[in-house]
């Protein structure tokens, strides 16, 4: 079997050539002419053109299909349709961030699993069931090609496009210490970010290996019965609170919920005198964002509706709340309308 370039961290990479002569820095070398530039370096200074015959005939170089790229002429997201591994496509999404002049960024949202198991009612993902985990070079080589055609360098990852990264963890860690490494894209740790819906035993993972990366956790609703409506497969609230006092001894982090907020279902002062008892004592920071559902059936709230949620958390919730843009709507780019390019055509 070949050795697959993107799939591994340059000392496995390392490992896996050492026997052909390969050194740390050489793996190094390869492994940023792979992530940096998306080729197989022809001549390295130092590197004998045999030594560079060798290694290529033991490795392959895997690069996703590109089968769509829109951009939203509203906001500049762009959305990516990609084939893999398999014959099911997937999305990405690259995300603009303009601060000042001279520090304009990319943050790519990237799919972990075609389709998702968690089967959570307001998402596009999750209704269409879970088909299959992805490879860590699937991961990868999503931001490598964002990168490439990308206005502005990739500063971070999210892991929070098609999928539940936590239930394919081994693989989706092994992707972001690919993405973090110097020789490679060099996205620091804290700028890489995971989204569970819910996975009790993922987050316990994160709180005992002491991950670097950060963790969101979409909760939504604090009343057990309509969680449990929404989404079905994420854990009970009693699992998922004892998971995250775990979380927060172990890292001395501060928990980030995210709370999908839907008109009439989960925006009014008992939703928010709820969510301040179920984490009385656990020091938290709200992130706030609009339900995204091209179906029509779930709708963000308006502005006084929110205005009267967010007077309700600072009165009851007491604790950091921020209003998250989620952008792309207009090209079903945004938090929870990935649908694996169910309204373009796969070719």
């Amino acid at each position: 079997m070949p050795i697959l370039l993107k799939n591994l961290t340059s000392g496995e990479l390392h490992a896996a050539l050492a026997s052909r002569g390969v050194s740390l820095r050489l793996a190094r070398r390869l492994q940023a002419a792979v992530l940096r530039r998306d080729e197989f370096p022809a001549e390295l200074p130092e590197v004998s053109g045999q030594l560079l015959k060798q290694i290529r005939a033991a490795v392959e170089l895997p690069r996703l299909e590109v089968l769509d790229r829109r951009v939203s002429p509203q906001d500049g997201f762009a959305k990516v349709l990609f084939r893999g591994a398999g014959p099911e496509p997937f999305e990405a999404v690259e995300i603009p961030l303009a601060h000042r002049p001279g520090q304009e960024k990319t943050i790519v949202c990237l799919s972990s699993q075609v389709g998702c198991a968690m089967g959570c009612a307001f998402c596009a993902t999750g209704r269409l069931g879970f088909v299959r985990n992805l490879e860590p070079w699937e991961m990868v080589d999503q931001v490598v090609q964002v990168a490439a055609v990308a206005r502005h360098p990739v500063r971070g990852a999210v892991f929070m496009g098609m999928g539940e990264p936590l239930l394919n963890l081994d693989a989706a860690l092994r992707a972001a210490r690919i993405l973090s490494e110097p020789c490679g894209p060099a996205i620091a740790a804290k700028a890489i970010s995971f989204s569970t819906a819910g996975v009790a035993a993922g987050i316990r993972r994160f709180a005992a290996e002491r991950l670097p990366y950060r963790l969101i956790v979409s909760l939504t609703s604090a009343d057990p019965a309509r969680r449990r409506e929404w989404m079905p497969a994420a854990a009970p609230l009693p699992e998922l609170l004892d998971a995250l006092r775990e979380y927060r001894a172990a890292t001395g982090r501060r928990v980030t919920l995210a709370w999908t907020m839907i008109s009439g279902v989960n925006v009014g002062e008992t939703d928010a005198v709820q969510l301040a008892e179920w984490v009385r004592g656990l020091p938290l920071t709200l992130d706030l964002i609009d339900v995204n559902d091209a179906t029509g059936r779930f709708r963000p709230p308006g502005p006084e509706e929110l205005a009267a949620f967010r007077d309700a958390l600072r009165k009851h919730l007491k604790m950091p709340v921020a209003r998250r843009y989620s952008g792309g709507q207009d090209i079903h780019a945004a938090c929870g309308m990935l649908a694996g390019g169910a309204e373009v055509p796969r070719g």
